[in-house]
This record gives structure tokens, C-alpha cells and sequence, in this order.
């Protein structure tokens, strides 16, 4: 994206920000007709730490806007509130400027007579930066509250001009539905390095006919950044593979809330110093992380009886360290924090964790991430998480029973874990769409298991790659899938279940395992 790759090898994602916002000068800025996050209203909107990035300047694209009649909206995707019980942000893109946007709402198609303005939140990137083009890019988001319990909505987006509820745009509106007031069973589903491609679109499709409450993205989203290491150099940089991967995903995601992590390949120097500013610009997720300015991605909320927590593995790659530090520890506090009160809840059976970088793997590519070991392994087996959803690989592994860096129990296909007693277990589900990498030993999955005493492997830690022979890689699958998980809360004596499945792109059962709990 424009600094030079021996200085940016050398410089954190802010240095580069700064570099490259001196580069791109204001006076280059007007030339090219540009603002960094476009203006609303007479001023410039740059939501959370992208707000230190502004550059005064005329709105981008101008001020005229097209026959609002003659755009519609694309993109829809769903995340949950901080209280998915009884709120929803429904988020969408319009590929030019429109007056007066909105959402209409309401427990009927039929019915939608609930109005609510939309935010705007314009994405400009300009020429020089990346391969991108004078670009500018249209987000907009609603965030609905007060919303009932396990009640099934309808909606549609809008804007003057183009009005949902007129009957012959019905076929534009979608539906969500909120989580229940009480524990029962459902199903979510969860992968990471999706990006576009038609494995990515296969993956959508088969994730819609599980019918999950929700679907986790560990990560590696889009690839607008190919390169991944968060430098201003990555002249590969196409942010317009955003547009391309929100119409990809949106048969999905109008439906089901999206909710995502944070991965190397989605930070993206030019618009924040944090890397984050476009992920700002497209992503509502709940703001009740450490700091949602510094660490959007970082959050936590509760469905039924299961808790999900959201990390940022950037803040301690030691890999990819672009990132490394940026929060200086407060993310690693508040993890425990949220750990030690989901444990005191008597309602929550369950802790799910997922973020992109490995605690444990065997790829060929990234291996295990030594900072994910340093500073939250130690957690997840002081307050016994369940299941641990990474990314970063792009195979789908998956660990025995570990505690303290050892197989405390093996959990063969069709196993059953005790997190109480035993430890944790973690599943890297990093196939999603893009390219595949490799393994060291031979693939051991259902129909075809081959065990071995131990694969070699390596650890990403401070300085480079260490050299470690590993006896926990249970499940290795090379080929495109994702995560399923169906979650059942104890009743009359039964233990409470998480029962997880690795699905092929083919529809096949790769890897199955239980994960159980006494009731509380």
C-alpha cells in the first residue's frame, strides 16, 4: 500500500498508518476528490480510533446523489447485540450514495410499519492505496433494541426511492431471529479464511441448511489484504473484494448473525492506525469488549445456556506482529474477567472461545502461535473453557483432551470430553474457502483414521519458529469444511452436551466428538 517493505518491516501497524497518511497528503487527498470515511452530515464520520485518521476534506463521490429508485441494497448481514435476547444490528451496502436510508421492521412481511433511520458510515480509499482505485464504499447499519425473545422478525432495507414495503419489492425483505429467554437446544456453526471463491460460496450453502442460531468467522475474512502481515506495502490490497465477499456471503448472512473475529488479513493500514478502520466502517458487533475503539473485535455475548467470547490474537501474535501489544495487556484481563463471572453463573453450562491464531496445530503454514499459549492457554484451563475455534490453518485439526501442553485424555472420533476434569479441546476449522495448506504427518479422519505417536511440528514464539514433536493431534482433514456444533442443556439427570462435527464441503462427517457437563 505504499511503505517501503524493509522500512515496514520494521514498523507497527500505527508507524505505518502515520506513514502512509504523510504520503497521501491532504492536498493529494482534495486532487483526488477524497476524505478518509466520507462525511455525514456535514461532517466527517470515522467511527472508534479511525476518528485520529481524519482528514478534512469535500464528501467523497460529491454531494449528488443518484435516483434512489435506481439503487438497491446488497450485502445484508446480521450480528447480535451485546443481549442477543432482545437486540439485533442489521447491516447493508449500497454502491452510491443515498438519501434518508433505513430499516423497516416488524413481525409480519405483511407488517413493517416500524421505521428506523440507518447509519451511514462511508469507506473512501484512494488511488495509490493498494490496487484499489478511487474507490468509495457505502456501508450502512440499524440497530434494532427492546426487540422480544425467541421471536421471529422480518425486515427490509431502504432508502428514498426505494421503500421495502412496497409490494413489488417483497422479494428484497429477510428475517432473523432472536435467541430464546431460556436454555434449549440449538445449533451454531463456526469456520475462518473464508475469503471469496466458490469453495467460500459452497461452504455458505451448506451452513444455511444446518439452520444455526448463529455462525462464527474465526477470522481472515474477506482477504481484501492478500499479503496478511498488516504492512502499508501490501501492494496487493483490493478493497473492493469487500463488495464481492458481502454479496457472496449475504444469502447466509440476511439471516443468520455473522459474528466475527479478527485475523492477520483484516488489518488494513490506510484507514485506522489500529488497522481496524474498515472493519469499523462494515462490522456493528457488540461493544462490550475492553476498549471497542482499540479492539473492535473483541467481545463477548450469550445465547441459551452458552457463552461466546471473541478475541483478538493479533494483540499477541508473535508471528505476525504488526499488532503485537496494542493493548497492552487489557485484553488478557478482561478475558479472565469474563471467564471467572460465565463460571459463577449458574445459567451457563457452557464457554466458547474462538479467534483466529492457533493454540495448537500441525500445518505446514503457521503452526501454533506461541502468544495464544503464553497468555491464554493458562485461562482457558483455569476456568475450564469447552471448545477453543481457531482459524489462521487452512485444515481443519483437531487436538485431543490437553491441559498444561499434554494429552490428558485422547478423544477419538466419536469421543466424549470433560472439560471439569480433563482440559480443553481445540479445533482449528480454517478451511472455509481459500487456498489449502499442508500437514507434516498423513490426514486421520472418520473412515480413514491413522494414528501416530507424534507429528513434528512447530511453535511461532518471540524471534522465530521453534522445533516441537506433538502427541495431541488427533483429527487432520486437507480439504474445504466447517464446524457444527449442537448444543443441548442438561435435563432430568443427562448431562449438558456440546455435540461438534466437522463437515466436508461434500456434506460428509469428517470428525465428531462430545463435550459434556454436569448440570449446575
Amino acid at each position: 500500500m505504499g511503505v517501503p517493505e524493509p522500512l515496514a518491516g520494521r514498523m507497527s501497524m500505527a508507524e505505518q498508518h502515520e506513514y502512509l497518511r504523510a504520503r497521501f497528503s491532504r492536498r493529494t487527498m482534495i486532487r483526488g476528490g477524497a476524505v478518509t470515511l466520507g462525511a455525514v452530515a456535514g461532517g466527517v464520520f470515522v467511527p472508534g480510533a479511525t476518528a485520529r485518521a481524519a482528514t478534512p476534506g469535500r464528501r467523497p463521490g460529491g454531494t449528488d446523489t443518484v435516483d434512489g429508485a435506481l439503487v438497491a441494497p446488497f450485502g445484508r448481514h446480521l450480528a447480535y447485540g451485546g443481549d442477543p435476547r432482545t437486540e439485533m444490528t442489521v447491516s447493508w451496502q449500497v454502491p452510491v450514495a443515498v438519501k434518508k436510508p433505513f430499516i423497516r421492521v416488524g413481525a409480519h412481511p405483511w407488517d413493517l410499519s416500524h421505521r428506523i433511520d440507518a447509519e451511514p458510515r462511508p469507506l473512501h480509499t484512494p488511488a495509490g492505496v493498494g490496487a484499489s482505485g478511487d474507490h468509495t464504499q457505502y456501508y450502512l447499519h440499524a440497530r434494532l433494541t427492546r426487540l422480544k425473545p425467541g421471536r421471529t422478525y422480518y425486515y427490509g432495507v431502504g432508502h428514498a426511492g426505494f421503500d421495502p414495503a412496497e409490494p413489488h419489492l417483497a422479494g428484497t425483505l429477510g428475517t432473523f431471529t432472536t435467541a430464546p429467554a431460556r436454555s434449549e437446544p440449538f445449533t451454531f456453526t463456526a469456520f475462518g479464511d473464508q475469503g471469496v471463491s466458490y469453495h467460500g460460496l459452497a461452504n455458505d450453502a451448506l451452513i444455511l441448511a444446518q439452520n444455526p442460531a448463529f455462525h462464527l468467522h474465526a477470522g481472515d475474512i474477506a482477504y481484501g489484504d492478500p499479503a496478511g502481515q498488516g504492512k502499508t506495502s501490501d501492494t496487493g490490497f483490493d478493497s473492493r473484494v469487500w463488495d464481492q465477499f458481502l454479496h457472496q456471503t449475504e444469502s447466509v448472512a440476511k439471516q443468520i448473525p455473522w459474528m466475527v473475529s479478527y485475523g492477520n488479513h483484516d488489518m488494513e493500514a490506510w484507514y485506522s492506525p489500529n488497522g481496524y478502520g474498515g472493519e469499523q466502517a462494515r462490522w456493528q458487533l457488540p461493544d462490550n469488549g475492553p476498549d471497542a475503539d482499540n479492539l473492535p473485535g473483541v467481545y463477548t455475548f450469550v445465547h441459551g445456556n452458552t457463552a461466546v467470547i471473541s478475541l483478538d490474537a493479533n494483540d499477541i501474535s508473535f508471528e505476525i506482529p504488526a499488532n503485537l501489544g496494542i493493548s497492552g495487556g487489557t485484553q488478557t484481563r478482561w478475558l479472565e474477567r469474563q471467564l471467572k463471572k460465565y463460571r459463577a453463573e449458574k445459567d451457563i453450562d457452557f464457554v466458547v472461545v474462538f479467534f483466529h491464531h492457533c493454540a495448537y496445530c500441525t500445518s505446514t503454514a503457521h503452526a501454533s502461535e506461541g502468544g495464544v499459549r503464553d497468555e491464554w492457554v493458562p485461562l482457558f484451563e483455569k476456568y475450564t473453557v469447552d471448545l477453543v475455534i481457531n482459524g489462521h490453518n487452512h485444515v481443519y485439526e483437531r487436538t485431543d483432551v490437553v491441559k498444561g501442553g499434554e494429552v490428558t485424555r485422547e478423544l477419538p472420533i466419536g469421543g466424549t470430553a470433560y472439560p471439569e476434569t480433563d482440559g480443553v479441546v481445540y479445533v482449528t476449522a480454517g478451511a472455509a474457502g481459500k487456498s489449502l495448506y499442508a500437514f507434516s504427518a498423513e490426514q486421520s479422519y472418520e473412515g480413514h483414521e491413522k494414528d501416530v505417536e507424534s507429528v513434528s511440528s512447530f511453535v511461532c514464539v518471540d524471534g522465530g519458529r521453534q522445533s516441537e514433536d506433538v502427541a495431541w493431534s488427533r483429527v487432520r482433514y486437507l480439504d474445504y469444511s466447517f464446524l457444527r456444533v449442537d448444543v443441548t442443556p442438561a435435563s432430568r439427570g443427562r448431562l449438558a452436551t456440546l455435540k461438534v462435527r466437522g463437515i466436508a464441503e461434500t456434506g460428509e462427517t469428517v470428525d465428531h466428538f462430545t463435550v459434556a457437563r454436569r448440570a449446575r
